[in-house]
Parts: C-alpha cells; structure tokens; sequence
C-alpha cells in the first residue's frame, strides 16, 4: 500500500517538524511520508532540519507575496508534488476558507493549550501560556486537530495534558508542553490519520 503524502507548512524553527521527521526515520509512521517541506520565510531553520532529511522544500515568503498570491503558489506547490494531507507546524498564518475548502478534512494543527482552551484569534506561540498562567490553571498542554474555517475550532484527534509548575515563566512552560506534549502526540496522531486515510482500522 502507497503512504499517504504529506505536507508539512512551517514558518520558523520547526520543531515538531523534527519531532514528525524523527518519528517517520524510527519507522513509527509506516503509513504516511513527508514529501514536502513549505515555509513562508527564507530564514525558517525548518527548511534546513528538511534537507537534513532530504525533504524537498519549498519557499513562499511573506515580504514577497501578498497573501492571496501566496496561498494560490502553495496551493499549487502541494498540487504538483501529490500532497494529500497538510500539516501545520508552527505556520504563523491562518489560512483563508477557500484553502480549507480544498483541502478539507486533510489539514491538520497542534495548538500549545488543551481546546477549547486558550485557543482562537491571537492565542499562538508565548501568548497561549502567557494566558495559562495568567488564568491560573494547574494543567494545559497540547492538543492535535483537524483544521476548519473556525480558527482552533476544528475536531479534535488528540490530546495530552501537562503539569503547571509554581514559578513557571511563559517561556518554561512552552519547553515543557513542547517536550512532554506537543513532539509526543503529534506524530504518533499523523500516523492515526494516514491509517484511517489509507482505510486500514486503528
């Protein structure tokens, strides 16, 4: 049976591109292949963790197409390499209805924060823990989720929890649900949509 297709969208250092990359080299992805790496940014270390892999990259930067044309050059980037399932890695834009529409129920995202959590319109990066501790809350985490037009609103696929330490900093906290959560759901989540999508039961 042929591997699912991927395609991984990334704006900056790309570590849970590393974490999915990693996972796919130790076997632990046998129904799905990262085939594509995109970033919307010339300096992302993401494109540099893909060569390492020999992942072929792509790049659309922001400072050169206005947002509508690149979205249209991505479109057509996953097309011609055969992308059938798109995964956002730390990709710093939301992406429009009309992107969603064309690949629907085959994007996927990690958010830093259990959903409905913590999530929407401007809750991404230290923002999101920021947050957490501002609120108090003893447990956060990550959650792995189909995308929608709804920003963080999509169907949930996975979820791991993670303890609030007392005198955590924002950015303490990031290390930990990326180490303890984020690098360890994501793949083992990638590989429970490639299965499903290749029709074998999970």
């Amino acid at each position: 049976m042929s591997k699912v297709k991927i395609a991984v969208l990334c704006s900056g250092g790309g570590t849970n591109l590393q974490a999915i990359l990693d996972a796919q080299a130790a076997g632990n992805i046998p129904h799905g292949e990262v085939v594509l790496v995109v970033a919307d940014s010339r300096e992302a270390f993401a494109l540099k963790r893909a060569e390492s892999f020999g992942v072929e990259t792509a790049v659309f930067d922001k400072r050169e197409y206005p947002r509508a044309a690149r979205e249209s050059a991505i479109l057509a980037c996953l097309k011609a390499h055969g992308a059938e399932l798109v995964v956002l890695a730390g990709f710093m834009t939301v992406l429009s209805a009309a992107f969603v529409k064309e690949y629907e129920g085959r994007i996927l995202n990690i958010h830093p924060a259990l959903l409905p959590s913590f999530g929407g319109v401007g809750m991404y990066g230290l923002h999101v823990h920021e947050a957490a501790l501002a609120r108090g809350v003893k447990v956060t985490g990550a959650t792995v989720h189909y995308v929608t037009e709804e920003c963080d609103g999509g169907p949930i696929i996975a979820q791991k929890a993670v303890e609030v330490m007392e005198g955590d900093t924002p950015e303490m906290l990031q290390q930990r649900v990326m180490r303890e959560a984020e690098w360890v759901i994501y793949p083992k989540a990638l590989e429970q949509v490639c299965k499903k999508m290749r029709g074998d039961t999970i």
